[in-house]
């Protein structure tokens, strides 16, 4: 089948379309979360910013009036996941595991921060939600630096798939940069040092960006090959 109507099957334009929407929710995530707290609060009835402003990180939105938003985002991100086809059956797995893992920080909930008392369930439950957010971010790291360049034995390498392969590996290597920082944040030696506000929440932030970015490229929603580059090699 001639790649140009190839484009033109719904189903491939489905797929598309389902990688599109991984990664507008992982990339809007963040700030819906944080957004969605400050404007419920400024219309509350004290109308006032909340306190804190922000959370320390991503999962800590479990306990804000957005809870809802934030696992409904999540089990988004792993039904598509687990949808997720590629060439063979490693990309299926992945998918599979991927999405297992999504699954397992939004069902698996940190430890409240509000609280000033902690069973032991709900230490064991928070040790299992970071295990399940630390596999699925290097679940993501993998999609981006080792799935996503690959290309169908029979497509031709245009110049904006170069381009694309890029975006993966700037993309992979800022959700392993912020991997490395997070481990870091928690070595017991490291817990004490003075560092910037927030900073778990940055790089879960930066982290999610970055992956909504590449599936966004991945599903042509950015940097799609030009017409005329579909049927000639760089």
């Amino acid at each position: 089948m001639p790649v140009q109507a190839a484009t033109r099957n719904p189903a491939i334009l489905s797929y598309h379309t389902l990688r599109r929407v991984v990664g507008i929710v992982a990339l809007s995530l963040p700030f819906v979360l944080s957004g969605g707290v400050i404007l419920l609060s400024l219309a509350g009835p004290g109308h006032a910013l909340p306190r804190p402003l922000l959370q320390l990180s991503i999962s800590d939105y479990y306990y804000t009036p957005m809870g809802t938003c934030y696992v409904g985002g999540l089990c988004v991100i792993a039904a598509f996941l687990m949808c997720s086809r590629g060439y063979d059956r490693l990309d299926e797995m992945a998918g599979y595991l991927a999405g297992l893992f999504a699954l397992g920080v939004a069902l698996f909930p940190s430890e409240n921060p509000y609280s000033a008392w902690y069973s032991k369930l709900d230490v064991e439950i928070g040790y299992v939600h970071t295990a399940f957010a630390a596999l699925m971010f290097l679940a993501i790291a993998f999609f981006c630096l080792f799935l996503f360049p690959r290309s169908s034995p029979h497509a031709r390498l245009t110049r904006r798939k170069q381009h694309r392969n890029r975006v993966y590996a700037a993309c992979g290597g800022v959700i392993v940069a912020c991997i490395v920082v997070m481990v870091i944040f928690t070595v017991e030696s490291v817990a004490d040092w003075p560092r910037p506000a927030h900073s778990l929440l940055g790089c879960e932030s930066l982290a999610l960006i970055a992956f909504g970015v590449a599936w966004l490229t991945k599903g042509e929603g950015l940097l799609r090959d030009k017409p005329h580059e579909r049927n000639r090699p760089v």
